[in-house]
């Protein structure tokens, strides 16, 4: 077996990638400080073709060098939009009539192992919290639900960008064959 060379992937332009089918996903990032953790976002964004990026609050915005540190050119072909607040991005997406989704542990959440998140007919969004605070109330308020990703050691929260890859991930599956 012989590692490829980047040339011999065949990777899209980000040309072409703004015009290629995408995931019909949007991730909504919900005051997240880490500027590395918003560039891998974008990177995992840019990997499965999620059709934008929402940064809300105080979650950075490109240009900024510790973005592109992580994100190395993702925020480039990546549709992305700030938005002073999240209830406001929130509040589009619902208006476009996306089923909205807070990754988060809350009473009544649904259990990604126990659950199929994936309705083909209709377009889905995520909305990932603040490190330490999560995703706040008065958004978990506005959405469709929540989703809780199991977690069986002693620590009750997991990375934000790691939480982001499960997530699209998730969502991708049934759209794989498709990208």
């Amino acid at each position: 077996m012989r590692k490829l060379r980047t040339i011999e992937m065949h990777r899209l332009s980000v040309e072409q990638f703004r015009q290629a089918d995408k995931l019909p996903l949007v991730v909504v990032l919900d005051n997240v400080r880490s500027l590395y953790n918003v560039g891998s976002i974008f990177r995992t964004c840019d990997a499965f073709r999620v059709e934008a990026l929402y940064l809300c609050g105080i979650t950075a915005t490109p240009p900024h060098p510790e973005v592109h540190k992580t994100a190395l050119g993702a925020e480039d072909s990546v549709a992305w939009q700030h938005f002073d607040n999240t209830e406001d991005a929130v509040a589009l997406l619902k208006q476009k009539g996306y089923h909205v989704f807070a990754v988060e542990q809350a009473e009544g959440a649904a259990n990604l192992l126990e659950t199929s998140v994936v309705n083909s007919d209709v377009p889905a969004a995520v909305i990932l919290g603040n490190e330490v605070k999560g995703v706040q109330q008065q958004v978990i308020d506005q959405c469709d639900g929540c989703i809780e990703i199991p977690q069986y050691g002693t620590k009750h929260s997991m990375n934000v960008a790691i939480t982001a890859g499960i997530m699209i991930w998730e969502f991708a599956k049934p759209y794989i064959s498709k990208l």
